[in-house]
């Protein structure tokens, strides 16, 4: 038994002596955990989606569309954009055409119309507007329904008391109660809370939305509940797709670039273990007793890396164009650029990740922790709206966000190469930032010595 337990203590010490094992056991699942909570709401203090970036032009003079959007304000799962700001830096309220360019530059993807015609006259019921750029499916749902929910729940305040009245006169006490009683059952079907309790409140014009929060996301919540229909003829929403309209196979199309930048950061980190294996081979010492430098060593495996990431992210794209549908060859040009600033900047991270690392295991360990939590901070798992305001911060300083960026601006939004470059830019400023760190590091730490 002793001999036992004394073999147990040993292969705990050569465990704890493994730095990379560590950390894959316990820090990788632990920080993942952390991010899943914080999307899901499992700190016990956020319970659901906070901070849609959403802009609301209010064209109604009608007080309650004012109160509906004070209602949005201070929901929280919001954060409301109601001005522009000029190019000389003085401020006006924004406006339709403000938001469809907003919308296609990328500031936000939803916005809300109130316009002048809320009220419609030729029958009784809203009319509204909403523009969107529905990069994410998730993110387009949960907005959706969240924005149906507040409108659904406004529809008494927003017709107004004199309308309701005109309502009693024209379908008479008994059928006007019908038609508050089929909002109430409608609103209840799709957000719960009692029927009874919601139809005094309608005619008090006081209802509040129940808190319990929609059971389904979208216009097809109430599908074949008692009530849509009436909610469908009452409430009459535009919807206009400001970018994208014309993508093939839109849901592959948004997903393909996240899960292609995390399979190639994992394949060059996966290769940054190549250095420890030829320096313990004594290829570096056969290579530099020649003439070659270190320089020249270092930028031979950057553009090796490049070269590399280019080949397989072009693989994998003509993957999805193959078994998907994926536009690729009508975005050829702007794509191939993308993915070679992807490429150069995953090959720097790669580089980084070896001259920081003490052996080739430790290099793993620390590429894995590292590219699952870029992956999930910066977008290719989840949307970064999802996700509370100091990590969406956090993932614009990532490799990834930028390059799912550079893919979506190519395959979703058609952009030329002049609208690519600030994009571009970041992507080589990451990449020469992190290559001169893994540089100085490689110098610093004697590596090939």
């Amino acid at each position: 038994m002793r001999t036992l337990l004394t073999l147990v203590r040993k292969d705990f010490a050569v465990f704890l002596r493994n730095p990379a094992a560590v950390v894959l056991t316990f820090v990788v699942p632990i920080a993942l955990i952390y991010i899943f909570g914080l999307v899901f709401g499992l700190n016990g203090r956020d319970s659901g989606p906070s901070g849609f970036p959403l802009a609301v032009i209010n064209a109604s003079p009608n007080p309650a569309a004012a109160r509906l959007v004070e209602a949005l304000r201070a929901d929280s799962s919001f954060r409301l954009i109601t001005e522009h700001t000029n190019p000389d830096g003085s401020v006006r309220p924004l406006t339709v055409e403000d938001a469809r360019a907003d919308i296609h530059d990328r500031r936000y993807n939803f916005a809300l119309v109130l316009p002048s015609d809320l009220l419609r006259r030729e029958a009784l019921g809203l009319h509204l507007q909403i523009l969107s750029n529905p990069r994410n499916e998730i993110e387009t749902q949960m907005v959706n329904g969240l924005l149906q929910k507040a409108i659904f729940s406004h529809v008494p305040q927003l017709l107004g008391q004199s309308l309701q009245d005109r309502a009693k006169d024209f379908l008479g006490q008994a059928r006007f109660q019908d038609f508050n009683g089929r909002i109430a059952q409608a609103v209840a079907d799709a957000f719960g809370g009692d029927p009874g309790e919601i139809q005094q409140r309608i005619e008090r014009g006081e209802f509040v939305p129940p808190s319990t929060g929609p059971k389904e996301s979208g216009p097809a919540a109430a599908v074949g509940q008692p009530g849509a229909d009436l909610l469908a003829r009452i409430i009459k929403i535009d919807l206009e797709q400001v970018v994208g309209k014309d993508v093939k196979s839109p849901e592959a199309t948004r997903i393909v670039g996240g899960w292609a930048m995390m399979f190639l950061l994992f394949s060059l980190s996966n290769g940054a273990a190549a250095f420890f294996d030829e320096k313990n081979s004594g290829l570096f010492q056969r290579l530099l007793s020649a003439p070659v430098s270190r320089a020249q060593l270092l930028w031979s495996r950057f553009l090796w890396g490049i070269l590399l990431g280019l080949v397989q992210l072009t693989a994998l794209f003509s993957a999805g164009q193959w078994l998907y549908g994926i536009d690729v060859t009508g975005h050829l040009g702007g794509l191939l650029v993308v993915c070679t600033a992807a490429a150069a900047a995953c090959t720097a991270f790669g580089m980084f990740v070896a001259a920081v690392s003490p052996n080739a295991p430790a290099a793993g360990g620390l590429a894995t922790f590292l590219v699952l939590t870029m992956s999930a901070v910066g977008g290719a798992w989840f949307p970064l709206s999802m996700m509370p305001e100091f990590m969406q911060r956090a993932g614009k300083f990532t490799l990834v966000y930028w390059a799912m960026e550079g893919f979506a601006q190519v395959l979703w939004a058609g952009d030329g190469f002049r609208a690519l470059l600030p994009t571009l830019g970041v992507l080589l400023v990451i990449a020469a930032a992190v290559l001169s760190l893994a540089v100085w590091r490689f110098n610093r730490r004697r590596i090939f010595g």
